[in-house]
């Protein structure tokens, strides 16, 4: 089966969605089957094609982590998707590169699958001011629809993808919840040397007698490190000996670290930086506890790389993720800062033999997330998106219909290129 994958960015560049979408690749190439990958890079300032990965130019937005956003059409760009013929089309971007593979599935009448990575009623703040959030909000329901709308299948990581669809007006849509995948040989136990952990201690002044709590991420208010440093500044005390890194870059970080100085945290929080995701490995090492206040992120693959690592996850209660954490299986869930006083003390006054014990069934819960459990499950559903896209083939008249509607959309946004 050929298969291409549109995505806003691919490696070099990382993200949750660039970690998903390499795995998934991985998983499918390993499984047998033919993979192009269709993402934007302004690198070259023209498409190229290079080791199965579709290169295309557009400008660089600084408001979105330098990531380029490719126009929505480009007759050198059809090319090469006509000479690679793909027997599925799978969307993981709603911007112009997404536009374009829906654009391209509808018109050759190929089944198209959608996976909804991002609440991006969360997002909203990147590109609008404040007073106009709510109209943002609102556009952004009617563009993101259309992806809804016109898509044969559609997957999440979580129920909170099933909500926002049934929320859209589709409630007839059914989400196929396929979680996120980890790396389970990188993140392995026994892959980081004693003598690196102690050195990583070393080098962010960590006492040895120190329990080390992490967060692992980009730095953007969506993800509520805000909310978690206020919780641990009433739950933690000096004498607690707890240390919280919060690890990663954004626009978010240098508010972070000026609230927690104000918060009077002292040397209780660390804020490593940015650390590449070939580097992460030793931090949680270190750590013994991944927390999380997040209520934007699904199934976050930074999270579960921390589980993978057997870091039982301290998580901010969220309903529509409360199949994330089992209590007391693979990490606590708490609603306020003196529940989170109350978990890090139980888990602090555990024994050793318990404390290892809790790091297994953690990594247990993940054990099955690897790289081609992701590619069988999205097989499945490309199977069933074949069968809907096979059973209802739209009339002539019907697709151009749908073809007219789309053209005028992108006109009305973007100039169509050359």
């Amino acid at each position: 089966m050929r298969i291409a994958l549109f995505a806003e960015t691919y490696l070099p560049n990382i993200s949750g969605v660039v970690t998903h979408v390499h795995a998934l690749r991985v998983g499918l190439e390993r499984l047998g089957h033919e993979v192009l990958v269709v993402c934007g890079d302004n690198s070259f300032g023209q498409h190229v094609l290079h080791d199965n990965v579709l290169y295309c130019p557009g400008f660089v937005s600084q408001r979105f982590y330098g990531y380029t956003l490719s126009t929505p059409w480009s007759r050198e760009r059809a090319a090469y998707i006509n000479a690679f013929d793909p027997d599925i089309v799978h969307l993981h971007t709603e911007f112009g590169i997404g536009f374009f593979g829906m654009h391209w599935a509808l018109r050759h009448n190929k089944p198209l699958v959608y996976t909804l990575h991002t609440m991006y009623d969360d997002y909203v703040y990147y590109v609008a001011p404040k007073p106009f959030v709510p109209a943002a909000r609102s556009l952004s329901h009617t563009f993101f629809s259309r992806y809804i709308k016109h898509c044969d299948a559609i997957t999440g990581p979580s129920l909170k993808c099933q909500e926002y669809v049934d929320a859209r007006g589709f409630a007839d849509k059914k989400v196929h919840i396929i979680p996120n995948p980890v790396e389970l040989d990188k993140f392995a136990p026994g892959q980081v040397s004693p003598a690196e952990v102690a050195a990583l201690r070393e080098k962010l002044r960590i006492p040895a007698d120190c329990t080390c709590v992490l967060f692992v991420g980009r730095l953007g208010r969506e993800k509520s490190c805000d909310v978690l440093l206020n919780c641990w500044a009433e739950a933690v005390s000096p004498a607690d000996k707890l240390r919280l890194l919060i690890v990663g870059d954004g626009p978010a970080r240098p508010e972070l670290i000026a609230q927690a100085a104000q918060l009077g945290l002292g040397e209780s929080v660390i804020f490593p930086g940015k650390v590449q995701h070939d580097a992460i490995p030793p931090y949680l090492a270190l750590g013994s506890l991944y927390a999380t206040a997040s209520l934007s992120d699904t199934n976050s693959i930074s999270m579960l790389e921390g589980m993978a690592s057997g870091l039982p996850v301290l998580q901010l209660y969220d309903p529509l993720n409360d199949d994330q954490v089992t209590e007391g299986v693979n990490g606590f869930v708490f609603r306020d800062a003196a529940e989170l006083k109350q978990k890090l003390a139980a888990y602090q006054a555990l024994p050793a033999e318990a404390k290892a014990r809790l790091a297994e069934t953690t990594r247990q819960s993940v054990a099955t997330k690897g790289y081609e459990t992701l590619a069988q499950n999205l097989l499945a559903v490309y199977a069933e998106a074949a069968a809907i896209r096979k059973q209802a083939k739209a009339s002539p008249h019907l697709r151009l219909k749908v073809r007219r509607g789309l053209k005028a959309a992108v006109g009305k946004i973007y100039k169509r290129p050359r």
